[in-house]
């Protein structure tokens, strides 16, 4: 049997395991059950780096990773709880009610003035499935206008509103899809570097299966470098204020686009930004909403730590060296760190060319979660999307091994693993350091890198 023959036969068995393994993790695999979710993960991940290898035909590629994300397309959440939120969010708000207003307990506790239009009996069932009944809404105003246009919808049926959730998660995959296969050869890189994200299995778990919205801001992403080839500068900044609307992280990238676009267009950038976000939060606007955001961004620094690797280092050195818990001044301060970075990158870069701007935002990005103090598997999309962009690999490792944080649900107590920590950021520090020390030696992949610098 001819060689090229055999070749097509392990990638479509490839495509099978993966099948496979995502519907076991979909219908079949509860989040407190980690042995059996690392191991699905694992053959899924096996199965992606073998069809990358193998250089699987592109419109195999394509077509998997659309029945891919069809597959878990009436599936329940298992592996995360956050769709419940999403939920409750998305029925205030097709009620009229700002999520924003009260934490869900103050919300039920003492009703407010218009409770009687609110569903109370669904949210009442909603409440002890939420993982932070006493915080605020953290989701931005393109989040709550996909959540309350699939509550208004399906006001019953969480299942159907899941369904709808779903569906504009995968336009969105469809939107980079096409981005990704137009702007990948303008960058000089081939095009089938697409399926490096479109397959990858932290973006189908995470986006399709726990739709979780990092594949719209990817998106947006994406169509915002593709306006700014075009010298479409408003659009963009437009655009921008999209990715920003749905998850904040994008603001990490105004110190590279302030080089790229020089003074002048960056002035007209950061005016339409400014101005599209305002529209965007001005249903939600009041000085209540400011406020809580205000604690929930103080909450998040200060408070809470998960799958961090910086910040478990220097917080465990802090209490050896000083017997004193450091935590709530060493999350502000490597914020502060996070955004310095984002600075020093972009003045170092100077005026790149546009198409290294992916590359250079995927180590500001590196950055910034290299010194978070939560880093949740889906964090780490958008770093899987740009390192299309990149020669640099680290990323889709990264994604691949964050999966090992999800041993904190194995009980109810959602404890960490340290060792297991320890391995996730120990084989992403060795995989990095391997790309840098022997990547260019080997085959010269990392010329197209430093010339970014």
């Amino acid at each position: 049997m001819p060689l090229s023959i055999l070749l097509r036969i392990s990638q479509l068995l490839a495509l099978l395991l993966t099948g496979a393994a995502y519907w076991g993790l979909a219908y079949a695999t509860p989040r407190a059950h980690f042995t059996q979710l690392a191991i699905l993960f694992a053959m899924a991940g096996a199965a992606y780096a073998w069809l990358l290898h193998t250089r699987l035909p592109l419109r195999w590629g394509l077509g998997a990773a659309l029945v891919f994300r069809l597959l878990w397309l009436p599936a329940t959440p298992a592996l995360s709880d956050d769709f419940y939120r999403f939920r409750w969010d998305g029925l205030l708000a097709s009620h009229g009610h700002s999520p924003f207003a009260e934490t869900p307990r103050q919300l039920l506790r003492h009703p407010p003035a218009d409770s009687a239009a609110l569903p109370l009996g669904e949210l009442r069932r909603l409440l002890p499935h939420l993982n932070s009944p006493d915080y605020f809404s953290v989701y931005p105003p393109v989040a709550q206008g996909l959540y309350g246009a699939a509550a208004r919808a399906f006001p019953a049926s969480e299942t159907s509103f899941l369904v709808v959730v779903r569906l504009a998660l995968l336009l969105a995959d469809a939107g980079a899809a096409a981005l990704l296969l137009w702007l990948l050869p303008l960058a000089g890189w081939p095009a089938r570097r697409a399926l490096a994200y479109l397959l990858h299995p932290l973006v189908v778990v995470e986006v399709a299966g726990n739709v979780h919205m990092e594949g719209v801001v990817v998106c947006f992403l994406l169509l915002t470098g593709a306006l700014l080839l075009r010298r479409r500068t408003r659009l963009a900044a437009g655009t921008l204020a999209l990715a920003v609307a749905t998850k904040l992280l994008p603001l990490l990238a105004l110190p590279l686009l302030a080089r790229q676009l020089g003074r002048r267009r960056f002035r007209w950038f950061l005016g339409v930004l400014a101005g599209s976000l305002g529209l965007l939060f001005l249903p939600y606007l009041s000085w209540s909403l400011l406020l809580h955001i205000g604690l929930s961004l103080d909450l998040y620094f200060q408070s809470f730590e998960f799958n961090a690797s910086v910040f478990y280092l220097l917080l465990g050195l802090g209490k050896w060296l000083t017997g004193i818990d450091l935590v709530g001044g060493l999350g502000p301060l490597l914020g502060l760190g996070a955004a310095y970075l984002a600075f020093w990158l972009a003045r170092r870069a100077g005026r790149p060319r546009l198409a290294a701007v992916p590359q250079l935002l995927l180590l500001t990005l590196s950055g910034y979660f290299a010194l978070a103090t939560i880093v949740h598997p889906w964090y780490l999309v958008p770093l899987v999307a740009l390192s299309c962009f990149s020669p640099l690999r680290y990323a889709r490792v990264w994604a691949g091994l964050a999966v090992l944080s999800y041993a904190a649900y194995r009980t109810t107590a959602y404890t960490e693993s340290g060792l297991l920590i320890t391995l996730e950021y120990g084989g992403v520090l060795a995989w990095a350091a391997w790309e840098v020390a022997v990547g260019e030696g080997v085959n010269g992949r990392m010329g197209k890198f430093k010339k970014v610098f």
